[in-house]
């Protein structure tokens, strides 16, 4: 189990980036959510993670994960979890090497916690 404590800190961290802090959950993407179901994004999110971040040397890097269109492509960009250089920096996960299955278990907690909190705010932000 991942450690909460490690997750909070690092989103809080994550929240006084003014670029960051701008993504929020549309209420497309809220409705989404609500069909699909945490279970069912959370397997998504492990998907993306698989397919567009744990490969070595990805010649798309930087460019892999789209702005909108999905729940956890909103929250890869919210907490620095969209390219290999944003989990280097951010996270101090090397480039450099494959990720492992506790590499790929933080992302997606991050990105699951991030969804968590920010589709249970009552906003209208569509």
């Amino acid at each position: 189990m991942m450690n909460s404590k490690v997750i909070e800190q690092k989103l809080i961290k994550l929240s006084h980036s003014s670029f960051r802090s701008k993504f929020k959950l549309k209420m497309v993407d809220k409705n989404y959510i609500t069909k699909i179901g945490l279970d069912g994004i959370e397997k998504h999110a492990y998907d993306f993670v698989e397919k567009r971040l744990a490969p070595l040397n990805n010649p798309k890097d930087g460019k892999q994960t789209p702005m909108r269109g999905h729940p956890v492509f909103i929250a890869q960009h919210a907490t620095a979890t969209c390219c290999r250089g944003c989990l280097q920096k951010w996270h101090h996960i090397s480039k450099n090497k494959q990720l492992t299955d506790k590499d790929k278990d933080y992302i997606v907690t991050l990105i699951m916690t991030w969804i968590k909190i920010n589709y249970s705010k009552g906003e209208k932000n569509d």
